[in-house]
Parts: C-alpha cells; structure tokens; sequence
C-alpha cells in the first residue's frame, strides 16, 4: 500500500455542494482519495508528503474530444485559413502518410501537452489507419505517459466514390471495422472504478461513414457495454450535406440510426435548434464542447447555456490539435467562459433588460472541465475531489507574476493567462511534478515528433 498527503492548498473540491476550503488537502491510498478536508483533520504520516501553500488545487481536468495524430499537422500554411470541409481536403493526403511510430509519438506528445494543463483523463477519436497503424499504438503510448485514455475506435467507410468527404485512400471496408471494433473491445476495455483504459466505437461523421455502419456500431458497443462518439453538427454544411444524403438535419440522422442514449456523446454540436436539444436531454446524449477549434474554423459557437439549462451533460474538448493548434485544457475552459460570454453579447444580453441572466462564471467553466466532462463519458469514479474517488487533481502555483494582483485564487487560473501546470497526479501516482512531466524526456519527445511532422510535410 502506498499513501500521499497533500496539505495546505486551497482546495476546490467540486462536489455536489461545491465545497472550497483555503486550508485544505487530501489522503490518498493506492490510487484512491480515502480523506478530504482541512489539513487540520488528515493525517500527518504518509509515504509522500505534498505541501501545496500558495497554490489551488483542483480536480483533474476531463478532455472528452481530440485527435492525438493531429499534433504532426499544426499550423499547416495550406489549412490555416480554411473552413471544415477544406481543412480536411487538404489534410487528409498528408494523413495518410501516417506510420504506426506517428502515432505513438503523435500520443505521447498530446498527452504530454494535456498533462501540463492540468488533464489527467483524455479522449481521444482516432479514424484512419493507414500504414499499418493501430489503436494499440496510441494505447501503448498511453500507459507511458501515465493519463487516463478514452480510446475511439475511429473509422472512416464512405469515400469519393461514394459520395463521401474523404479520398478512397484513407477509408477502410465496414468488415474489418466491426472486426478490429471487437478485437480492441475484448483486449483493452477496463470498465471497472479507476480504470486506465477504456474503449469508444466512433465512426468519424455523417460525411464519412455509411448508415449501415452506425447501426452496426451501435449494436456492437451496446453488447459490450460500451460507449459511442462522433462529429455532429459542426457546420452549417455538414446540415446541407445530411438532408441530401439522407433526408434528415444532423440529429434528426442519429436518431434514425439509433444513435441517442446515454451511452452516446458528440462533439461540437454548433448546429441545432431548440427541439434538438430537447432531444439530447431527453435520451441523455453528452457534447463535447470545443470552443477553440470552434474559433479556429469558424464554424460557430455551440449553445451551451441552453444546453446546461435543458439538462445535457457538456464537457469540454480541446479537438485535434490542427484545428486548434495546441492541448492546453485549461485554456480551453478559459475559452469556454469567453466564447459564452461573446455569445451572450451577440444574442443582445442585456442584464439590466434582464436580471435573472447570468454570464457564465470561471467555477462553471471549470465545472464543464471536471465534472461536466466526466458525466459525459459516464465516469463517476473522476471529476471531483471526494472520498473513494480516483486521486486524480492538478495544482497550480499562485505565487508567479501572472496572477499578482489576482484577489480569487479559482477564478485566478480561468481569468487568467493559461499557464503550465506545477502538479499533475493520477490515482496517486505524479505525472508533474514541479512544472517538469516525469514519466517521459520531454526534450527527446520534442526531437522524435518534429522529425515526424517534418516527414509528412516533405
């Protein structure tokens, strides 16, 4: 058995009474938080002792949409100005390059970015699989880094040929997706509390997969218990493209093929009126709100304070990494409360017109980022510092001069510029420590996936 004590923070603990102590701290056991409270009242013994004065201490950050591959394609010139569907034009002959050692670095390093922003639990929507490439590569890389992992078994099925987005050189055949589907299921899925690694069935979008190959994927994650995700909504052409190809708006399609429930979560979710949001709270469906990537290509700004007032989980997601450029989670929550506020503005919010209308606050945002984000992978083992949930948090150093003159320690680090992390922690185990991550070489990393990037590009 192996204990921590964490002592002396201020503590936001995100329990159902949003609890907040300036004094406060935890003891963990094996990977578990067993006590939370003032540090008065824990235990003064344990086999590691963290002193966090002077720092805020919050539940582990929860990413619930990305595209780790993506990080070997940041700032591409040809798609730095370019919408959705153009973006991905360009792309997509660069990513079939892909190696199965692309992966794995391309993982290593986004969990590596993730890590100093504060995450602990990712996920992840790998689709194309050229070369050879695996969704254990990106699994492999995980357990070395040490993160959570959320890992789709992405896929693509519907190319040019058949009216689809992608070129026929990045789709695979709808057999050995359901067959690979399984395989991943049976080898890797952890349902179990504090469990490491978990498997998601994700065809890619409506514009790339067929119909047949969301029910049929539906049906298998729903035998094995397991959940599913995919793009819904992005942009007001993925709309045009659905009612052609099937006669129904984006939602009005998942419904036809069976892809509402709350095993089911999509990301983006930009593009929908008030009766499809009723149709989310109703069956459960969760949103992986991603505002950056949002920004980025000018799709739009998702609905979130309707979304929460209906009752629909949201999450936050920094999506992959060409389309926002970094994996910086906290910032992402920072952009979350922003981008609501704009929307806020753009809607005619006035709150002398209208008192009873608040604009989101930084502990709301932060809420999407732990809590909101774990409900909506249906974890209830994370997101919150309580006892016998998993010891998983982040902590932030006030004493630095990007938040002098910051008067609240928990709206400091929203507000605020984001800023790398000093702490990362899962179950128990340090994944930062003092600014530095420590399960891997960070300067050797950076080395191998510009090596990388720079192969797909030449």
């Amino acid at each position: 058995m192996t204990t921590l004590l964490v002592k002396h923070a201020h503590l936001i603990t995100m329990d159902d009474h949003q609890t907040e102590l300036s004094d406060g701290g935890l003891f963990i056991r094996d990977g578990f938080i067993e006590q939370v409270g003032p540090t008065a009242s824990l235990p003064t013994e344990a086999d590691e002792i963290l002193d966090l004065t002077g720092h805020v201490l919050v539940p582990g950050l929860v990413n619930t949409h990305h595209h780790f591959y993506q990080t070997l394609t940041r700032a591409v010139p040809a798609a730095q100005d370019a919408n959705l569907f153009n973006w991905l034009k360009t792309l997509y002959p660069i990513w079939a390059r892909l190696q199965p050692e692309d992966i794995f670095i391309s993982t290593s390093t986004a969990l590596t970015e993730l890590a100093l922003s504060g995450c602990t639990t990712a996920s992840d929507h790998l689709y194309l699989y050229p070369n050879g490439s695996k969704l254990d590569d990106e699994i492999a890389a995980a357990k070395q880094t040490g993160l959570r992992i959320h890992a789709s078994r992405g896929s693509m099925s519907l190319g040019e040929s058949k009216g689809g987005l992608p070129p026929d050189s990045v789709v695979d055949d709808e057999v050995s997706i359901l067959k690979d589907s399984q395989r991943l299921i049976e080898t890797y899925h952890d349902p179990k509390p504090g469990s490491m690694v978990q498997i998601v069935l994700a065809p890619c979008s409506p514009f790339s997969v067929t119909s047949d190959l969301m029910k049929q994927s539906a049906k298998l994650a729903r035998e094995y218990g397991v959940h599913l995700h995919t793009h819904l909504a992005e942009t007001e052409d993925e709309e045009q493209f659905c009612m052609q190809m099937f006669g129904h708006r984006p939602v009005g399609y998942m419904q036809e093929v069976d892809w509402v429930g709350d095993d089911v979560w999509f990301a983006h979710a930009v593009w929908v009126n008030d009766e499809e949001i009723q149709v989310f709270a109703k069956h459960n469906c969760g949103v992986a709100h991603c505002p950056t990537s949002n920004m980025r290509l000018a799709s739009g700004i998702a609905p979130i304070k309707q979304y929460r007032a209906a009752g629909v989980n949201v999450g936050l997601g920094v999506d992959g990494s060409a389309s926002n450029d970094g994996s910086h989670l906290l910032a992402e929550v920072r952009n979350a409360m922003l981008v609501s506020r704009v929307k806020e503005g753009i809607t005619g919010y006035s709150l002398s017109n209208d008192p009873n209308r608040k604009l989101m606050t930084a502990r709301e945002a932060l809420y999407l980022g732990t809590r909101g984000g774990a409900a909506v992978l249906g974890r209830k083992d994370i997101g919150s510092l309580e006892s016998g949930k998993c010891a998983d948090f982040f902590a932030v150093n006030l004493n630095r001069i990007e938040f002098s003159g910051m008067h609240d320690p928990v709206s400091a680090i929203v507000f605020g510029q984001p800023v790398r992390v000093d702490y990362t922690v899962v179950g128990g185990k340090f994944i930062v420590k003092e600014g530095s991550v420590v399960t891997l070489d960070e300067g050797k990393l950076i080395e191998k996936h510009n090596k990388s990037a720079r192969r797909l590009l030449s």
